[in-house]
Order: structure tokens, then C-alpha cells, then sequence
């Protein structure tokens, strides 16, 4: 399996809710990864322990772990790896949030990773 098919098995993995298992896929490609890739790998590893840890009922651990991942995400670009960074930092922040002031979660979804949308290119026709 290519570190890419690794990677969107991970992606697939945090979307299914299964946390632990996209911990561990991304964690196998962190070790070997260089920068920039290194600390977006970290960062995702973080959002997906934080949750893991939610399901688990330690909130607090939750909080710290999504407040590390938010961090190292803060410093890739919005749209990273063909992955829509910026709305996943967000809807983390909003868990945080959520999390800190120990509001009713059970009933709200937990973020997806999105892929980023292709930017639109126009062509100016010559006349």
C-alpha cells in the first residue's frame, strides 16, 4: 500500500468514528514523514486521539489533545494535502469549546475530513 492509500485509509478510519485505527495508520507514515508533512501528520494523529479519548469519557484528555492538534494545523495552509484544513481547525475549535464548558456532545457529530475544493481556473479567451 502507497503512503498515499495509507493516508486516505486513515482519513476514512476518522470519518467512520473509528479514531484509534486512524491514529495509528497516520502515526506509521508521522515516523517516516519529513516537514511539512511531519507535524500535519502530528496534528491529525492529535485530533484523532483527542476523540478516541472523548468516546472513552476523558474529557479533559480530549480537550488537551484537540487544543495540541489545533496547534500544529495552525501552521499548514487551508487547504493541505488535498485536505480542507480550515474547516476541520474550526469545527475543532468548536469541540474545545464544547468540551471546556462541558456542554451536551453526545448528541453532535464529530468533525469529517473533507477534501479541498479545486480552485476554479478561468481561461480569458483571446479575440
Amino acid at each position: 500500500m502507497s503512503d498515499n492509500e495509507k493516508f486516505e485509509h486513515g482519513v476514512a478510519e476518522f470519518n467512520a468514528a473509528r479514531f484509534f485505527e486512524a491514529h495509528e495508520v497516520w502515526e506509521e507514515l508521522w515516523l517516516a514523514a519529513a516537514e511539512p508533512e511531519k507535524t500535519f501528520l502530528q496534528g491529525l494523529i492529535q485530533l484523532a486521539a483527542a476523540f478516541h479519548h472523548r468516546a472513552r469519557g476523558n474529557a479533559r484528555g480530549a480537550q488537551s489533545l484537540l487544543a495540541a492538534g489545533i496547534a500544529k494545523l495552525t501552521g499548514c495552509p487551508d487547504d493541505f494535502r488535498g485536505v480542507a484544513i480550515a474547516g476541520l481547525r474550526k469545527e475543532a475549535k468548536q469541540w474545545v469549546e464544547i468540551l471546556r464548558d462541558n456542554k451536551k456532545s453526545e448528541s453532535r457529530d464529530v468533525p469529517k475530513i473533507h477534501a479541498a475544493r479545486a480552485k476554479a481556473v478561468k481561461r480569458k479567451r483571446g479575440g
